[in-house]
Order: C-alpha cells, then sequence, then structure tokens
C-alpha cells in the first residue's frame, strides 16, 4: 500500500489515512456496541455531578477500542510499521490497555472509581519513561527543544527524559478530564491532531502540503491523521446524545498517543498551545482542590472546567462546541506560530 501511494501527493495521503481511519473506527464502534451492552458495561456516573449526567448512567463505555483499533488499522495499512512508528503504537496502545483496565474493574465492581490515584500515576509514569527514555536515545536531536515565539531551539540534555515524561503523563489525565461531556474530548482530540499531522508536513517538505505532488510523512504525521480519523469515526456515537462513551481506555490512549507524536516530531512545546482546552481543564481541577483544602472555598460552581460552565446555565451542547471553537483558533495560531 505504501509503494503503491508514493506518487501520491502528501494531501491525499493524509487525507485517505483520515478517512480510513473514520470508516474503521465507525464499523468497529457498530461492532463494540452490542457486545458491550450484553456485557452490561455501563457508565457509572458521579453522583456529585451535574444533575443532568445522571440519565447517562448505563450508556456503555470502554467505547475507547473502537478508536483505538480504527487508528491503528488506518496507520498501519497507509504507513507500514518503522520503528519509530512501533513506538508511537505501543505507546498508544499501551495507555489504551490502562484505561481498559481501570474501565473493567470499573464495570465488575459496579462502582465511578476503578485504580487507586497511585496506582494510575505509577503506571502511566512507567510507560511514559519508557517511551522518553527511547525517544532520547535513538534520536540525536531529541533534547533540542523547539521554542514557540523564539523560532529557536534549547538543548536540555539528558533532562529531556524526565521533561518527556512528565508531558506524556500530564496530556494522559488532562485529556481525561477533559472527557466529561457527550464529544468533548473526541471533537477537540481530532481537531488537535490535525494540527500536529498539517505542521508535521509543512515542516518536513518546506511547502503547505497541496501544492506537492509527492513528499515526506513523518511516522509522526501519519499517526495523527490516523487519530484525527479515528476520533471523528468514534465522534458519530459520540456525540450529544452519546450512545457510546470512550471510557478510560479511549481517554487514556488520546492523551498519551498525542504526546507521544508530539516528541515524535519535535513539538513538545506546541502541545499545551494547541491543547490548551486540556490545559485549563486540568488547571481548573487543580484550582478547585487546592482552593478548596486551603481556604475552604471553591472558585468554579464544579470542576474541571467545562462543569462550571454548564452549572453557569450553558447547554451541553454549546459548551462541546465553544470549546471544539476555541480549540480550532488554538491550532490555527499554532500553525501561524510554527511555519512563520
Amino acid at each position: 500500500m505504501t509503494e503503491f501511494l508514493s506518487g501520491y501527493s502528501v494531501t491525499i495521503r493524509l487525507l485517505l489515512t483520515i478517512v480510513t481511519a473514520f470508516a474503521a473506527a465507525a464499523a468497529f464502534t457498530v461492532l463494540l456496541l452490542p457486545v458491550l451492552r450484553r456485557m452490561k458495561a455501563g457508565q457509572n456516573i458521579r453522583e456529585d455531578g451535574p444533575e443532568s449526567h445522571q440519565s447517562k448512567s448505563g450508556t456503555p463505555s470502554m467505547g475507547g477500542i473502537a478508536l483505538i483499533a480504527g487508528t491503528i488499522v488506518s496507520y498501519i495499512a497507509f504507513s507500514g510499521v518503522s520503528a519509530e512508528g512501533a513506538v508511537l503504537l505501543l505507546t498508544f496502545a499501551a495507555f489504551g490497555a490502562l484505561g481498559f483496565f481501570d474501565d473493567y474493574v470499573k464495570v465488575r465492581m459496579k462502582r465511578n472509581l476503578g485504580l487507586t490515584v497511585m496506582q494510575k500515576i505509577a503506571l502511566q509514569t512507567a510507560i511514559a519513561a519508557l517511551a522518553a527514555a527511547y525517544r532520547f536515545f535513538t534520536s540525536p536531536d531529541a533534547s533540542e527543544l523547539f521554542i514557540p515565539f523564539m523560532d529557536e531551539k534549547l538543548d536540555i540534555g539528558v533532562f529531556y527524559i524526565p521533561f518527556a515524561a512528565f508531558l506524556i503523563v500530564a496530556a494522559v489525565n488532562s485529556v481525561n478530564l477533559t472527557d466529561g461531556l457527550d464529544g468533548l474530548a473526541s471533537g477537540v482530540t481530532a481537531v488537535v491532531a490535525i494540527f500536529f499531522a498539517a505542521a508535521a508536513s509543512v515542516q518536513a517538505n518546506n511547502l503547505l502540503p497541496w501544492n506537492l505532488q509527492t513528499g515526506e510523512i513523518t511516522p509522526g504525521s501519519a499517526f495523527c491523521a490516523a487519530l484525527a480519523g479515528g476520533c471523528l469515526g468514534f465522534l458519530i456515537f459520540n456525540r450529544n446524545p452519546a450512545k457510546i462513551f470512550m471510557g478510560d481506555t479511549g481517554s487514556l490512549a488520546l492523551g498519551g498517543g498525542l504526546a507521544a507524536a508530539s516528541m515524535s516530531l519535535g513539538m513538545e512545546l506546541m502541545f499545551p498551545i494547541v491543547g490548551l482546552v486540556y490545559v485549563l481543564e486540568a488547571l481548573s481541577d487543580i484550582i478547585q482542590v487546592v482552593s478548596y483544602k486551603t481556604r475552604g472555598k471553591r472558585v468554579f460552581k464544579m470542576a474541571p472546567l467545562h462543569h462550571h460552565f454548564e452549572l453557569s446555565g450553558w447547554s451541553e451542547q454549546t459548551v462541546v462546541f465553544v470549546f471544539w471553537g476555541f480549540t480550532a483558533v488554538m491550532c490555527a495560531a499554532g500553525l501561524l506560530i510554527y511555519i512563520r
């Protein structure tokens, strides 16, 4: 397949990757839904969450399985499996497996909490450290961080390993917090993944991809294209009112996969810019906890941030559309920053 497509433009190849992942993720979701219903793998909704969410209790969860499968199938079909691509897929799948185990515990125990916080952080850190170390020891320029706005690179040497591991763990938990409304995490992630695929293509070819007859598609850009398509295919069933949730299976995989891809592309510090929604969601949760424990007062009506807007009178769909639009604006700004 990769040889057959070698004469096509970068844009066509990336679009084919997106479309195939879209179709595969949608098809896998159709096949998965009745299985999850038979397993009674329904979502347990937090009792302290917005009251309007209680009607979602019992909606099949663990739909991230279909999203992950669609992404991997499309990536392999159009890009094969190089060493770098294999590490991306393994990191993506490893976080998905961790999320699946957490979801499975919730289903079996019929509760909203699966693994303990310390268990999840320890396992996430182990996976992240392995991915960061591999990147550092196999890529000579891995430790050179691109500094947005300054158009310069900063070499942090061996400190790249803890930095990259922190980035992955932070991304995993931020995306997990963002996955609280129908279609929110899948839609935001699709937009961010498209940014990385487009920016990487521009970087690799020094031209806008639609002007190219042939050109290079890096493993990172191909993975992001597949991830965007997988998210969009899953979004058909995850949009409001959701027929299925991705669960930790999907949200942990999305965070880990995106962060690993940003590392592969040398765009680690672009991640918090284009993924500012993730950052704000995580910060709102941290601020809420710290404020309540130190002052006995809450800053937000409810955290993470999307619940604050819900309790402020916004409909769930409005919050989701605004967050999607905000992410699109940040990605457009990020593209201008990166290619200027």
